[in-house]
């Protein structure tokens, strides 16, 4: 017995009246999400001059808002949907888990009120593809009921050990899947992982070099903690056709490091990550645009390939039609990074 809806209905709304759901996601950049605590007037102000900056705005109503503070970054995410013109820019927000005493409330009262304007809703703790179905069938009959007319997307966070092992479900659970996002700080704690750090190594976390001439020091090569849930993830994403995200980097004080681990994820297949705090917006689009030289070469492969078969010679390297497809993903990303970022479009020469 299943548990999914068949092929025919899948794609079919969820309520009289609400929008038919997207059969793809909208070509967006999204190197980073940038989070703002909505009830904090002075950031709030700041996001008219942030929109040019960034590629998504999260309005942030779960973790790091105090439970005093919780109905008033609630009606601050609504007040800041109102108040700006977005563009280009994605606005997002992350609700409180769907088991928590504020969830209902925010979906219930933000989905009124700024649904046209929403594009993602960002779900913490997701567990099973239970979860989205939840949220699914919520939207749906909300955006049929306010006349909401388009639909808006899921992006789930993936942050605890029942979450990892069923993500496979959770990325084909609804087409109002966006994307998912690591959340290392709640995985490790849901893991019983020896660590205190948002994101990033650990200094005990590593391999050790074999044993060398007697008295000589040992090598220790520090290791990456994520790796494995990130490729796990990342697989799921692709095999669905959403996007994977890098989440929190939370040392603000080691930029080397949060760039470091941002491009760890980039390379094996991230689009983005999490901006806790201004200076790691900069960062985020460092790593997740590609780099020129990159660029250069995948344009060459491109041109040497017009129709992407066969073998050809390149600077003494072989490419065919695996490296052509690698070419693409490169060379696209380039195009998307120039739509927004004119700087970078004049070093891509687009």
């Amino acid at each position: 017995m299943t548990t999914s809806r068949t092929p025919a209905k899948f794609y079919a709304p969820l309520a009289i009246g609400a929008p038919d759901p997207m059969r793809s996601l909208p070509v967006r950049l999204e190197r980073m999400i940038h989070f703002v605590p909505p009830q904090n007037d002075k950031l709030r102000g700041r996001v008219k001059e942030m929109i040019a900056q960034v590629d998504v705005i999260l309005g942030n109503l779960e973790d790091a808002i105090p439970m005093e503070q919780k109905a008033a970054a609630r009606a601050g995410f609504i007040a800041m949907a109102r108040e700006n013109d977005y563009g280009q820019t994605g606005l997002w927000t992350r609700i409180n888990c769907l088991n928590s005493p504020w969830g209902l409330d925010d979906i219930l009262e933000i989905v009124p009120a700024a649904g046209n304007k929403l594009d993602v809703i960002m779900l913490p703790k997701v567990e099973g593809a239970w979860d989205i179905h939840y949220l699914d069938q919520l939207l749906a009959q909300l955006e049929a009921k306010h006349k909401i007319t388009k639909p808006i997307l899921i992006h789930a966070i993936l942050e605890t050990a029942e979450g990892v092992k069923n993500v496979a479900e959770i990325a084909g659970a609804s087409p109002r899947m966006h994307g998912m996002s690591l959340g290392p700080a709640d995985l490790a704690a849901s893991r019983g992982m020896k660590t205190t750090r948002v994101g990033g190594g650990h200094p005990s976390y590593g391999v050790l070099a074999d044993p060398g001439k007697a008295g000589d020091a040992r090598a220790f090569y520090q290791q990456d903690l994520w790796h494995y849930t990130v490729a796990k993830m990342v697989d799921a994403c692709q095999s669905y056709g959403i996007k994977a995200f890098y989440g929190p980097f939370g040392d603000f004080s080691d930029p080397a490091a949060c760039e470091a681990q941002f491009r760890n994820a980039f390379l094996m297949g991230c689009v983005g990550a999490w901006s806790l705090h201004p200076s790691q917006v900069e960062i985020a689009k460092k790593v997740y645009s590609p780099d020129p030289v990159e660029v250069d070469f995948a344009k060459r492969i491109l041109a040497a390939m017009p129709d992407g078969t066969g073998a050809v010679m390149i600077d003494g390297k072989m490419q065919d039609d695996a490296t052509w497809k690698q070419a693409k993903v490169i060379v696209d990303l380039a195009k998307l990074v120039a739509t927004k970022d004119t700087a970078r479009a004049a070093t891509y020469g687009l």
